[in-house]
C-alpha cells in the first residue's frame, strides 16, 4: 500500500479517531473520575473556546497561511465587549457618552476581531508579508491595544446575562457547545458544499494553479483571515463571559493548542488538505489529554512537555504520510 493512500484525508481521521479513543479507555482504566456525564460535559465546555478558534485555524492553514495573533485578538475582543458593556464609551469631540447593550457589546466584540483579521489579510495579501510575520506583528499589536484599553487590569462584573453565554445551559447542554456547534457545522458546509470552499482548497493545493483556473486568491485569502478574526472575537465573548471578567492576559499560548488541534486532527501544514471534522477530533484529543493528565494529577509542566511531543509526532506522520512534492 503505497504512502498516498495511507495519508488520505478518511485514514488520517480514522487514526485520529483511534488515537481519541485508546486514550479514553487509558484514563477511563486510570481515574475513576474520568468516565462521568459530569466530566464528559467538562471537557466539552473546557474545548469550545479552542474549538471556536481552530475552525478558523483551519481554514486559514488549508490556504497556506498561519495565523499567529489568535490568542490576542481573543483577549482584546473579550477586553472591548466587556469595557463597553460596563463603562460604555465617551466621545468628547460629540459631548455625548455611548452605553452599550449586551448585543452592542457582542457585535462590537466580533468587529474587532474582523479588523484585526482584515488587518493579517491585507498585510498578506496587498504587503505581500509572509503569514507568519503578519500576524506575529498583530500579536504584538493586538496585545499592545489590550493593555492600553485595560489599563492592565481586570473588567469585572458584567452580570449574570452575559454570564449566559459561557456558563448558562439550554435542554441540558452548556451554551459554549451549542454555540462552537453551529459554528462548526457552517463551516463544515462552506468547506463541502459551496464553490469558496473549492476554491479554498485550490489555493492552498497550488496558488498558481488557482490563479490559472480564474481563483482570486487575494479575495480567498482576506475572506479567510476575517473569518479567522471573527471567531476568534466569538471565542473571546465565551472567555469572558464564562469568568465574567476580561483579563488582559487572555488567550497567552491559545494559538499553540488550536495549531495543535489542526494538525492532530490531520490538515497539512502545508496546505490544500484537511478537514473541520478532523480538527474537531483534534480538539477533543487536546481537550482530553488535558484534562486527564489533571484528574492524574500530572505536574503542569510535564502537561506542557507531553503537549509538544503531542505536537511533533503529528506533524511527523503528516510530513512522512504526505505525497511526494507536497513534503516541503
Amino acid at each position: 500500500m503505497n504512502v498516498t493512500i495511507l495519508n488520505t484525508p478518511s485514514v488520517a481521521r480514522l487514526q485520529s479517531l483511534l488515537a481519541l479513543a485508546l486514550m479514553v479507555v487509558g484514563l477511563g482504566l486510570m481515574t475513576d473520575t474520568f468516565l462521568t456525564s459530569d466530566n464528559g460535559w467538562n471537557i466539552l465546555r473546557q474545548i469550545s473556546v479552542n474549538l471556536c478558534l481552530s475552525v478558523g485555524m483551519t481554514l486559514i492553514i488549508i490556504s497556506g497561511g498561519i495565523d499567529l495573533s489568535v490568542g490576542a485578538v481573543l483577549a482584546l475582543s473579550g477586553a472591548v465587549a466587556a469595557g463597553l458593556l460596563k463603562q460604555g464609551i465617551a466621545l468628547p469631540f460629540l459631548g455625548v457618552h455611548l452605553d452599550f447593550t449586551i448585543t452592542g457589546a457582542i457585535v462590537s466584540a466580533i468587529a474587532v476581531g474582523a479588523a484585526a483579521g482584515a488587518c493579517n489579510g491585507l498585510a498578506i495579501t496587498r504587503l505581500q508579508l509572509p503569514p507568519f510575520v503578519a500576524t506575529l506583528a498583530m500579536l504584538s499589536i493586538a496585545r499592545g491595544l489590550t493593555l492600553l484599553w485595560t489599563g492592565g487590569f481586570p473588567i469585572t462584573g458584567l452580570g449574570p446575562s452575559f454570564g449566559f453565554i459561557g456558563t448558562g445551559a439550554w435542554l441540558g447542554i452548556p451554551m459554549p457547545v451549542w454555540e462552537v456547534l453551529v459554528i462548526v457545522m457552517l463551516a463544515a458546509l462552506v468547506c463541502k458544499r459551496t464553490a469558496f470552499g473549492r476554491h479554498l482548497y485550490a489555493v492552498g493545493g497550488s496558488e498558481r494553479a488557482a490563479l490559472l483556473a480564474g481563483v482570486r486568491v487575494e479575495r480567498v485569502k482576506l475572506i479567510v483571515y476575517v473569518v479567522g478574526g471573527v471567531l476568534s472575537g466569538v471565542a473571546g465573548l465565551l472567555v469572558t463571559a464564562r469568568l465574567d471578567s476580561a483579563q488582559p492576559n487572555a488567550g497567552l499560548g491559545y494559538e499553540l493548542d488550536s495549531i495543535a488541534a489542526v494538525v492532530i486532527g490531520g490538515t497539512s501544514l502545508s496546505g490544500g488538505r484537511g478537514s473541520i471534522v478532523g480538527t474537531v477530533i483534534g480538539c477533543l484529543i487536546i481537550g482530553v489529554l488535558n484534562n486527564g493528565l489533571f484528574l492524574l494529577d500530572v505536574s503542569p509542566f510535564w502537561q506542557q512537555v507531553i503537549k509538544g511531543l503531542v505536537i511533533i509526532v503529528a506533524v511527523a506522520l503528516d510530513r512522512f504520510g504526505a505525497p511526494k512534492g507536497r513534503a516541503g
